[in-house]
């Protein structure tokens, strides 16, 4: 039986060998655009002593595991929230048809504020990198399960070359293992079971002390509130990604500054 992962990948794969478009000639657009926002910058900023943990707030409409969330939200008023909220970056969902969003969403989201973009979407050919960056995305986020070794290691480069930031979503030491060997700088621990959508509370806990000191941690999935927020950040993470809770929130601005301040 298929997972959601494996369903998922199969219809990003099958697009990606669909596509007819010159990667040259992408990458050369590329060359002509100005500097992105530092996203890892602003995360590796964060003194989670005196601002509280920073928050990666997610444009997020449904989830392939819970359905609609909240599917007529409005990008740019949903930005402009958490950045009052105090978001130290966002996130927006751009996959169409398990998660509802596009690139619309996000460069509506960023077009609003002045935080750092992050493409969340499952990234599996050159071409995937260089639209994050032709969209107007900060950073691009490649999931070590959903790549093999070799093209971690050339997506990560290709990224970089380009000018974006890179989140590389691991869940255990063997993923760890493959991000470092790809120079990632910027790694997430999702919590979230990517085969049976689960979550592992602890998983993040567990996987900090084994991260190296000089690699910005992110926490994603599965934070519900300012009491995971801050577990978070006393084991050693820069920030946490939160989506589903804050899109559902009724109050996304005053739930983010919960999470953040404790």
């Amino acid at each position: 039986m298929a997972t959601y992962l494996d369903r998922i990948l199969e219809a990003h794969r099958a697009e990606a060998a669909a596509d007819r478009r010159s990667t040259t000639e992408l990458r050369r657009r590329c060359d002509d655009l100005p500097a992105a926002r530092g996203f890892r910058e602003a995360l590796a900023a964060v003194d989670t002593e005196v601002d509280g943990v920073g928050v990666i707030a997610e444009v997020k409409r449904r989830s392939p595991s819970k359905g609609a969330l909240a599917p007529d939200l409005d990008p740019a008023a949903l930005a402009r929230s958490y950045a009052d909220g105090g978001a130290t970056c966002l996130s927006v969902l751009t996959d169409v048809e398990f998660f509802g969003g596009s690139p619309d969403d996000l460069a509506a989201a960023r077009s609003a504020v002045s935080l750092p973009v992050l493409r969340k979407d499952f990234t599996v050919a050159p071409n995937d990198v260089l639209d994050a960056r032709l969209m107007g995305a900060d950073c691009v986020l490649l999931i070590a399960a959903a790549l093999g070794v070799e093209e971690l290691v050339d997506l990560h480069g290709l990224a970089h070359e380009i000018g974006l930031d890179v989140l590389v979503e691991i869940h255990d030491e063997t993923e760890l293992e493959h991000a470092l060997a790809a120079g990632a700088d910027l790694v997430g621990v999702n919590q979230r079971d990517l085969v049976t959508f689960e979550v592992d509370q602890e998983r993040a806990v567990r996987m900090a002390s084994v991260i190296p000191s000089g690699v910005v941690r992110v926490a994603e999935s599965g934070v519900r509130g300012r009491d995971d927020a801050l577990a978070l950040a006393e084991a050693g993470y820069a920030a946490v990604l939160v989506g589903e809770s804050l899109v559902t929130s009724g109050d996304p601005a005053a739930a983010l500054r919960s999470m953040r301040r404790g």
